[in-house]
């Protein structure tokens, strides 16, 4: 897989932007994939607040990728609790109550 710097990638959509053209051509002649500089297109718009889709902005998404992570975390984090609650006997060491499996 070819990697892009980010200058090529900002002139790749600055093009796009400033011509009549749809998407598809413009890859053609820079010899790239068609479906990365859409994409790449999206996320600029929805970066400047131009998007008709709903689009996240790069810091949505990175807010987004962060609380899964730490939503990740935190399930781990009560699974280690749930098992140091049974502890060494199977069972859970406050009287009335059952873990849930």
């Amino acid at each position: 897989m070819k990697r892009y710097t980010e200058e090529y990638k900002r002139d790749a959509i600055a093009l796009v932007d400033s011509s009549d053209k749809t998407v598809t051509p413009v890859p053609r002649e820079l010899g790239t994939s068609s479906e990365s500089l859409r994409s790449r297109c999206r996320r600029a718009r929805a970066d400047r607040g131009e998007s008709e889709f709903g689009e996240l902005t790069s810091a949505e998404r990175e807010m987004v990728r962060r609380l899964r992570k730490e939503d990740r975390e935190q399930r781990r984090t009560i699974e280690n609790v749930k098992r140091a609650i049974l502890g060494s006997t199977g069972r859970c060491n406050i009287p009335g109550r059952r873990l849930a499996a």
